[in-house]
């Protein structure tokens, strides 16, 4: 496939830039500043582009067979919640333009749903530091859930994917919809590696067009 990859050089963007590379698929990396992208590959092109700048980025997405967004305004933004509802909102326009049809959203796990109606972004010992990034992830997916041009799927991690439990990519998983997947040990947890597993999975093998799927172990 011919993949156009938003979001490269960050911690989930990189893990799919090489899953996917591995497989053999063709990756466009859009980036506002390449000189951040270290990789180096035949199948691999780098453009540099403004994902604000919406018209200019549908001219480089146009041609390619699916656009995987990884995308995130950064957790220290003190204006996160702003900027990552900016920026999606700008992709998902741009894609529209572009003609391309398929789109993956990365998104966080705060939107998936803990008990009857309760979401994990609003339970009580949520982090303050995520929180913005949560509600801003929560918000765009119901943004999204409103688009009927594009076949978009908008996926989340398991609670726990952080560099601690990464390294190393088992090649299994499970998937869930909108509650997390946990193991017999109650935990909710998946590398970075595993989750890219998932995402060119889904990619290559569509199986929730216009849904939100979760992973775990």
């Amino acid at each position: 496939m011919k993949i156009a990859l938003i979001g490269s050089t960050g911690f989930v963007g990189s893990a799919i830039l090489k899953e996917a590379l591995n497989r053999g698929h063709n990756v466009t990396a859009l980036l506002r500043h390449p000189d951040k992208l270290k990789v180096q590959n035949d199948r691999l092109s780098i453009v540099s582009c403004d994902i604000m700048e919406s018209g200019k980025l549908a001219a480089e997405l146009k041609g390619n067979d699916i656009v995987i967004s990884a995308y995130n305004a950064g957790w220290a933004n003190p204006d996160l919640y702003r900027e990552f509802m900016k920026g999606s909102l700008s992709i998902q326009s741009a894609v529209q333009k572009s003609g391309v049809k398929r789109l993956i959203v990365m998104g966080g796990a705060g939107s998936l749903f803990i008990a009857p109606g309760q979401q994990l972004v609003d339970a009580p010992g949520m982090p303050a530091q995520f929180k913005p990034g949560s509600l801003a992830a929560r918000d765009y997916l119901n943004i999204l859930k409103e688009d009927t041009n594009l076949q978009w799927t908008y996926v989340s991690p398991a609670i726990n994917m952080n560099r601690e439990i990464s390294g190393v990519r088992k090649g299994i998983y499970r998937t869930g919809l909108d509650n997390p997947v946990f193991d017999n040990n109650q935990n909710s947890s998946i590398s970075v590696e595993d989750l890219a597993v998932a995402v060119i999975d889904e990619a290559e093998n569509p199986k929730h067009i216009r849904q939100r799927f979760t992973v775990g172990y």
